[in-house]
């Protein structure tokens, strides 16, 4: 065991007026099972792309340690997967490379295929089962849970937690919990690692935000308090310093040695009244600067006057003339939150097309109540360019109340002013979702929305469908979101 130590590292992309990091400290084992967590544009994949010596920066950072990344590009996709292994690792026996694949619950089968024909999620388990059969390295593992159905994210964290020395990023709660043993959390103002998975760390900072907020409204009632006592403190003296230079109420010389006494008294007084207000506003100033701001979110779906939205019968899209999913019947009421589940390529993307009312051959029969209104967030959010205010032209959505949405997802006012093909992924996923949020529609349809969404967010989204409940279909792997939201859920088996 070693440790990776980070020593005032400060950092800034070329070109940008914000530093990305500044005067950082931190350090950490590689034995360690880390977990990465903090809101989108925090920095987290920039973390992982400095530990690697991918991009210059200020400060030190020191490991006896080798860093491997994931992912990596893979060259020569074409070629047997097999033979990709091989050439990655030639050092590697295959009878190690088949025990791997046996742990992550992938078929053998998939050696003999082109990796470039493997499912995302597939390529994932491979790639992952490579880079821990090199020894001597630590992981650096960037969000390797958007590729991979529920069932292969289980038994991904399973995999995981029987592993040591890596740092990983991902929002999956459920994920996080099955296989980390310490929490890394970049927060507004600081820095912060616990021992723990993500539950404890979340139960922690739960407990420090309350007592940070009781306590802030305790000193602020101080700050008044002082504040009212320092304006009669004041007022007496100045009165005492008058009688000074009048009669007494005798009519007699006015004794000023007395009189100067007792106003030196309520100058001292003063003076520590003063001292304990700065000490309170102090105390006060350093309180709520990792309290992460977390506004309700606001939806306004439309009412259909059918109750029903959709209908299928026997249903089954098809690709290439061959149905893709086996058959399935199923209605959607108003109010509903209808989730589709299934490993990869089972379908459930190209039923959400065929619900937002795209030609796709398909068998069997759907039908959508007339004159209905759709929403769509797509999975595919990388290719968004431009600005947020000709986005918001283009997509027919209020611009300030598009703002104020992306303002409670995260954004700071200086990205607003950014091109959006510099945003990070979970952040153009948020333009997505906040343009989605704008449009009043009777039925909104979000394929894989929270990939890349930091935790905060993807609470925020909890609570905004629960309480306005709209008639949602949706496809996404994050359980703990699915069993917060989803009433109901489809599940899609390949035909």
């Amino acid at each position: 065991m070693s440790q990776v130590r980070i020593s005032h590292l400060t950092f800034a992309y070329e070109g940008s007026f914000e530093n990305v990091f500044t005067d950082l400290s931190f350090s950490f084992d590689t034995d360690w099972r880390l977990g990465l967590v903090g809101r989108n544009g925090r920095g987290k994949t920039t973390l992982l792309r400095l530990l690697s010596g991918q991009l210059p920066h200020g400060g030190a950072i020191s490991a006896s340690v080798r860093f491997d990344c994931f992912p990596f590009p893979v060259l020569r996709p074409e070629r047997d997967t097999l033979e990709v292994l091989e050439s990655l690792a030639p050092e590697v026996e295959s009878w190690r490379i088949y025990k791997e694949l046996a742990a992550l619950e992938v078929d053998e089968g998939v050696l003999f295929r082109p990796f470039s024909t493997l499912s995302g999620g597939e390529q994932t388990k491979v790639l992952l089962a490579l880079l821990f059969l090199r020894e001597g390295s630590f992981l650096l593992i960037d969000e390797p849970t958007n590729h991979l159905d529920l069932a292969g994210r289980a038994a991904v964290s399973r995999y995981l937690r029987r592993q040591k020395g890596f740092l990983l990023v991902s929002h999956d709660r459920a994920f996080l919990d099955g296989c980390v043993d310490h929490i890394l959390s970049l927060n507004r103002q600081t820095i912060d690692v616990q021992q723990g998975n993500f539950s404890s760390w979340w139960e922690n900072k739960r407990r420090q935000d309350a007592w940070e907020q009781a306590e802030h409204q305790r000193l602020q009632r101080d700050i008044r308090r002082l504040d009212e006592a320092a304006r009669r403190t004041a007022a007496w003296s100045d009165k005492v310093e008058a009688s000074k230079y009048g009669p007494s109420d005798s009519g007699g010389a006015v004794d000023r040695g007395f009189v100067g006494h007792r106003a030196a008294k309520m100058m001292k007084r003063a003076k520590a009244v003063e001292a304990r207000r700065r000490e309170a506003a102090e105390e006060k100033a350093a309180l709520l600067q990792n309290v992460e701001s977390a506004d309700p979110l606001k939806l306004h779906p439309l009412v259909h006057p059918k109750r029903r939205l959709a209908e299928a019968a026997d249903l089954a899209p098809c690709y290439g003339g061959r149905p893709v999913c086996a058959p399935v019947s199923f209605t959607l009421e108003q109010g509903e939150c209808l989730a589709l589940t299934g490993r990869n390529g089972a379908g459930k993307s190209t039923l959400l097309k065929l619900l937002a009312g795209q030609a796709i051959p398909h068998t069997g029969r759907l039908t959508l109540a007339p004159s209905l209104v759709v929403s769509v967030v797509p999975q595919d959010a990388s290719g968004l360019a431009g600005s947020l205010t000709g986005y918001a032209r283009e997509n027919g959505v209020d611009l300030t109340r598009f703002l104020t949405l992306l303002r409670k997802l995260g954004f700071t006012r200086a990205q607003f002013e950014k091109d959006m093909a510099s945003y990070s992924a979970g952040q153009k996923k948020k333009v997505l979702l906040a343009r989605s949020l704008c449009q009043s529609a009777h039925l909104y349809l979000w394929d894989e929305p929270l990939n890349y969404i930091d935790l905060f967010s993807r609470m925020q989204l909890e609570d905004l469908l629960r309480e306005y409940r709209p008639t949602l279909v949706l496809v996404e792997h994050d359980r703990d979101f699915l069993d917060a939201v989803a009433g109901r859920q489809l599940a899609l088996s390949p035909a």
